[in-house]
Formats: structure tokens, sequence, C-alpha cells
């Protein structure tokens, strides 16, 4: 059975559904004034993992994941480049979504944004006034997080240890220095909508209570994001969500570890963080996205080039396992598909206990690993002939078989091991100068000069091969791979 770490109550618990076979799950987005950054994305893939393992267990997901395309930072950027807030937004959108496709990282079942749900909020902030939970100071409205019995549940921390100063900027507007505003004021050049309390914009909280209860219902199973969202945002959430709607809100909160540089967290405030696509133009992206799923969602992970060279090494050695036992199952006019999983097999139920665990991915992938020394072992017995007779030749043959398609069958739950071998073996960076063809070109040169024994030019070939990257693989053809 699934036990999530519930970040509520602090432990591991048992997942059931509020309805049986259907889960509904909410994850905070982007704030789109800028490029998506590697914390963004380990959002984005952990949550694709946790949906992805949901789905193969047999569940029917409804996945919601928000935009925020109204909020001080965005009105902040829109006027440093003179250009309206719409026009910045759909431009981060449309990046956010390209860097999102680059990883795999499917699309969620809804997509709401912020400005198509002002109604909404509107409305949720109209019942919260009458429930005596907000009040409007100097042309905003205000949440009394004092009026709520619950608040700092989430966080474990009492509205005393909350204290003004740490957190919460101090506002004499406010009847608490922990209130946070619910509707704002407008400002001039701002966008703004017509309110009860006049002109103005929602507050971020309110944004993520309203989509999520509209999508999803008042009451849902999974509420995602980073840990740096637990409080207060999510706090807050729960504070409106539960003071208007009255009843409980989520049952399972989720929050995914930062990614660290240096040992802070990669964050734009801090200046430290580098962009999905600044990564992307040095490393694959199934490399970037096996880099991050490999950690457990809720440890910290460091972002250096040393680390993704050692993912981009481990991805490799899978790939070239597929590859091989591609190569030689062709010669029986067999192929590595993606198959229905078969849940007794030894190392897929000890998959699958992983995944139940809490989505250990580390676990899961050290599954994966198993499988590709199976897969080289029982290669390299046929290859050398070291089976003893016809009945363990054959055995071989279906354990190569069984083994690699099951290595790719379990891949595809986490978004992995999907591509043709030799596709991931040899793709270039976007800015390589050194073509397929001109690497072909080489080959043949070195192929001309080893036939006229010319083994100083041949080596010096390899040698210029491998300072750029490309490793040669002398087979009954020479072949090639990235490095």
């Amino acid at each position: 059975m699934l036990k999530i770490y519930n970040s509520l109550t602090r432990d591991k618990q048992d997942f059931v559904p509020i309805t049986p076979g259907k889960v509904r799950m909410y994850v905070c987005g982007m704030t789109v004034y800028d490029y998506c950054h590697l914390g963004h994305a380990r959002v984005m893939l952990v949550f694709d993992v946790v949906r992805r393992w949901l789905r193969a267990s047999g569940l029917a997901v409804t996945y919601v994941r928000n935009i925020t395309d109204i909020d001080d930072k965005i009105i902040k950027r829109a006027q440093e480049n003179k250009e309206p807030v719409d026009a910045l937004t759909a431009r981060f959108i449309r990046a956010m979504d390209e860097d999102n496709a680059a990883l795999g990282v499917e699309k969620p079942d809804h997509e709401p944004r912020a400005t198509g749900h002002v109604a909404g909020m509107l409305k949720m902030i109209g019942v919260l006034e009458q429930r005596g939970l907000a009040y409007r100071a100097n042309g905003d409205v205000n949440y009394s997080v004092r009026k709520f019995p619950g608040y700092g549940k989430l966080s474990g921390k009492s509205l005393d240890d909350l204290r003004a100063g740490e957190r919460v900027e101090v506002d004499i507007t406010k009847q608490d220095p922990l209130d946070f505003v619910l509707w704002k004021k407008a400002k001039d050049g701002e966008p703004a909508w017509d309110s009860p309390w006049g002109k103005g914009r929602p507050g971020w909280h309110i944004e993520c209570s309203v989509m999520s209860c509209e999508l999803l219902g008042s009451h849902f199973d999974i509420h995602g994001g980073g840990q740096d969202l637990q409080f207060p945002h999510h706090e807050n959430e729960i504070a409106q969500s539960e003071g208007a709607n009255q009843s409980k809100f989520v049952n399972y909160w989720m929050h995914n570890g930062f990614v660290r540089v240096d040992n802070e967290k990669m964050s734009k405030s801090l200046g430290n963080f580098f962009t999905v696509r600044e990564v992307l133009a040095k490393y694959d992206p199934e490399v970037v996205r096996f880099f991050i799923v490999r950690a457990h969602y809720r440890s910290p992970i460091s972002y250096s080039d040393q680390n993704l060279e050692d993912a981009k090494s481990s991805l490799r050695g899978f790939y070239i396992a597929l590859r091989d036992a591609q190569l030689l199952l062709e010669t029986r006019s067999k192929g590595i598909h993606v198959r229905e999983i078969d849940w007794n097999n030894e190392i897929a139920a000890k998959f699958r206990e992983a995944m139940n665990d809490d989505f250990n991915t580390p676990e899961a992938i050290a599954m994966l690993s198993r499988l590709a020394s199976e897969v080289n072992v029982a290669r390299s017995a046929i290859v050398h002939s070291t089976y003893k007779s016809q009945t363990e030749e054959e055995t071989l043959w279906s354990a190569l078989y069984e083994d690699a398609s099951l290595l790719r069958s379990l891949g595809s739950v986490l978004g992995l091991l999907q591509r043709e071998p030799q596709q991931f073996l040899q793709a270039l960076p976007a800015d390589e100068k050194l073509t397929p063809q001109r690497i072909q070109e080489l080959i043949d040169a070195r192929a001309a000069a080893r036939k006229a024994k010319n083994f100083a030019e041949a080596d010096r070939i390899r040698e210029e091969l491998l300072k750029a990257g490309i490793a040669l693989e002398d087979a009954h053809v020479t072949g090639w791979r990235r490095l």
C-alpha cells in the first residue's frame, strides 16, 4: 500500500483516496516573470513522477498545476521592461512549456491562470469577511490569523512563535503583524479589477485557495509544492480555504526539498540560480531529469557539474545495456518494448515496494541498476558462449529479453529510458560544431589509415575525437557515442 509523508502530520501515512480509485492533486506552479530555474524544474519533475506512479498504481488522477500571472514581481518586471503584463507572462509561459517538454514533464489536466479566477477570489474574500475572518484596512482586505483557531498547524508553530519581523513585514494597517493581504488596493499604472472594496487585485495566497477549490472541490487528496511554500503560503491557503468552506481542505500535504548551490538554496533572490535553459545547453534533458529523479523528493540535492556528470555516466550505462541487448536481440528479430509490468517479478516487486514507500526513487533506480547488470551478464554469456547446453542458452536469451524489456518498462514509470539507445548515446549539445556527418568522415578516415597500416594516423584521429568528447567503439563496424 502506498505511504506518503504528510507534512501536516509529520509522518508517513497510508494513502487512502477520498473517492476510491480516484485522486485529486493540486501543485503550486510558476510565477511567470522569468525563466524557470532548476529549483522550479524539481517541483515540476517531482510531481510528474508522483502522478505517473499514482497512475501506474491503477488510480485515475486529476492533476491541477496553476500559473500565477499577476503578482508584485510580475508587475515590477513588466514595468522594468516597459512591456504589458500579459505580454510578459505569455512569453514566460511559452518558455516554461518548452522547458517542461524538454524535461519530459507531462502537461497537467488543468493549468488555471490566476487572472481567470478573480471572480471566485472576490467571492471567497466576501465569505471570509462575512465570517469575521477578514477586515478592511485602507483599501486592502486582510485575513485575521488569530481568528482562525488552526493557524500554524502546517508549519508546526504557534502564533507567538511566528513573531513579527522574522518572516512577515510589519504593516501598521494590520491588526496583527502576521495578518496577510487578501485584496490589494489598486496603484496607479497597475492591473486592477472592480470589487466591493474598490479597484484592486488579489493577494498571492488567495489565488491557490480559489483555483484548487474550483477545480477539485473544497476537500481533495494531495496538495504539493516546494518546501519554501509550506509557510506562509500553504499555511495561509489552509486558513483561507477552511475558514471559508468550514471543512477540511487537504488530506495529504507534500513538499519537495531544495536544490542547493554551495550549501544555499537555489533562488532568484540569492542570485545563485541556474535556469533550465542554461543547464540544458550543457546537458541532455534526460540527464537533468535523471539527476533530479534519482534523489528522494524530500531530500535536498546539490547542483554541481560533478553531480550532473555522475548522473550522465549512470544514465549512459543504462542506455549502453539497452543498446547492446537490442543489437543482440535483433539477430533473433526481437525488439525491446514497454510492456505491461508483471509486478510479481522479484525486481518489479521491489521497485513497487520502493515507490510505495513515499516515492523512494533512489531505491527504485537501484532496481533499474540491478536489471541493467543482469542484462549485461546475460548478454556477455551469450556473446562468449559460456553456457553449457542449448537449454541454458535459451534461458539466457529469454532472460536477456525479459530483463531488457522490464528495464525499459520500469523506466517509463519514471519518465526515463524511452528513447532509442543510439539516439541518446549520440546526442550532441546544441552548440556542438562536430556534426554526426563529420564524425563519420573521421571514422572513415581512421578506417582507411588502419587499412593502410598507418596506425599513428589512426590513433591520432581516435585521440582527436576523444578530446572532442566522442568515444569510438570497435566491433564488426566502428560505432561511436558521446562521452
